[in-house]
Parts: C-alpha cells; sequence; structure tokens
C-alpha cells in the first residue's frame, strides 16, 4: 500500500507551546498546515506586524500573546518570543518523516532585496548579515531581529542563513528578511510527495 501525502498529514502539526519567567510570559499557538492566520499580541507594534508576515507568507497559523518588561526595553519579550515559537515548531513537526527539510527564498520590497534559507537539520546554525539603516523601526529596536531568529534556531534546530542583499529604508529590509524566513519555512515544511515517511537524511535521522 501506498503512503500519500494525506496519510502523512492524519496526525495535525499544531503545537502550544507556554514560557513563563520573571522577564516575560510567553503563549505561542503553531498549525503548520494553516491557512496563514494570526492573532498576535506582543505589546511592540512592528514586532506584531513581521510575525503576521511569518503566519501569512508561511500559511502558519499564529496564536502568540506576550507580556514582558518593556518598561526595560523589548529585548526579553522579543528573544523570548523566538524562543518559544522555535520550540512550538519543533514539537508540532515530529519526525520529520516526509519533509523537504530545505526552503530558501528571495523577496523584494521597493528598494530591498533579502534571502532566507533554512534546514532542518537538527543543529541549531544562524548567520545573518543585515546591515539595517535605521536603529529602531518604530518601537521595535533592529538589533532585536537577530535576538529573535537566534532564539528560534536554537530551540527549532535549524541552521538558518539571513542576508539582506538590498536596501535602504530599515523598514523595507525588515519586512523583506521576516516574508522571506516566512517562505523558506514554508518549502521546508512542507511534505515531499516523493519522499513520504522517509526521513530527509542519509544518517537516517535528524
Amino acid at each position: 500500500m501506498t503512503t500519500s501525502i494525506t496519510d502523512s498529514l492524519s496526525v495535525p502539526r499544531i503545537a502550544e507551546v507556554s514560557r513563563n519567567t520573571a522577564e516575560t510570559k510567553i503563549t505561542v499557538k503553531v498549525n503548520l498546515d494553516g491557512t496563514g492566520q494570526a492573532a498576535l499580541s506582543t505589546g511592540i507594534g512592528f514586532f506584531d506586524h513581521m510575525l503576521d508576515q511569518i503566519a501569512r507568507h508561511g500559511l502558519i497559523d499564529l496564536d502568540i500573546h506576550a507580556v514582558g518588561d518593556l518598561h526595560i526595553d523589548g529585548h526579553h519579550t522579543v528573544e523570548d518570543v523566538g524562543i518559544t515559537l522555535g520550540q512550538a515548531v519543533a514539537q508540532a513537526v515530529g519526525d520529520k518523516k516526509g519533509l523537504r527539510r530545505y526552503g530558501h527564498a528571495y523577496v523584494p520590497l521597493d528598494e530591498a532585496l533579502s534571502r532566507v534559507v533554512i534546514d532542518f537539520s537538527g543543529r541549531p546554525g544562524l548567520v545573518m548579515n543585515v546591515p539595517f539603516k535605521s536603529g529602531m523601526i518604530g518601537t521595535f529596536d533592529s538589533q532585536l531581529a537577530y535576538e529573535f531568529f537566534q532564539g528560534f534556531v536554537n530551540h527549532a534546530f535549524v541552521t538558518l542563513h539571513i542576508d539582506n542583499l538590498k536596501g535602504e529604508n530599515a523598514h523595507h529590509q525588515a519586512e523583506t528578511v521576516f516574508k522571506a524566513f516566512a517562505r523558506a519555512l514554508r518549502m521546508a515544511l512542507e511534505i515531499d510527495p516523493r519522499s513520504v515517511g522517509v526521513i530527509p537524511s542519509t544518517k537516517g535521522s535528524l
């Protein structure tokens, strides 16, 4: 009997993870096979906008609620959302059987262009080259984009390369990065119809 893609998704790829510390209280729900719906509340408007890009362009349903020590700054909130989202994705993806594993995308926005490549390798690794033209984007510190992706990578156990190839406007730079991340993530998380039920590695595990 041949295993179909429908059979491989008979167990919903969903997860819910909470993270409570003295600095943040965060709940993340994900559905990797969603339609791009999002319910987001982090207290940082631009960050919510970027998370919405991940949901919409990654076709992942995201429900993220975070209460953090924003009276200090956004660092703990953004980093911990990355950590919790990474944990939720790792939990939802399961044993990775049938997974395409690799994903890549180029995304433009006006003068800006970014490239993102991801591998569900089981090994955390981040290389990020984004020379933001502004330190702040609204109330979002552009340095925190790195902290978000580092948190995600460490807990989703993926290798992630992010390069902003062109850009003069920091908002555009960030948006191309998050959109390209979403599209690469979507590709990597798809079930390969030619490899259903097979772990995509010569090692036999990821």
